[in-house]
């Protein structure tokens, strides 16, 4: 597992991403009150685990996977 990413914040990502549609890294990190770069690394993990998506609409998001 990557430094400082715990099940609990991916959990947490997880949680928050089933609020809304799609959200970019920042809007998660602020929304779950966490620092982006630790966000962007959880994210990615969940990408990996295949748990979420990024979407590029012009720029990107991510989402739950479908």
């Amino acid at each position: 597992m990557t430094e400082g990413v715990t099940e609990e914040l991916k959990e947490k990502v997880l949680k928050y991403l089933g609020t809304v549609s799609k959200a970019k890294n920042r809007d998660v990190a602020r929304a779950i009150e966490v620092e982006k770069a630790l966000v962007d690394k959880a994210i990615a993990e969940l990408a990996k685990e295949d748990k979420i998506q990024y979407l590029y609409l012009g720029t990107s998001y991510v989402q739950l996977k479908q």
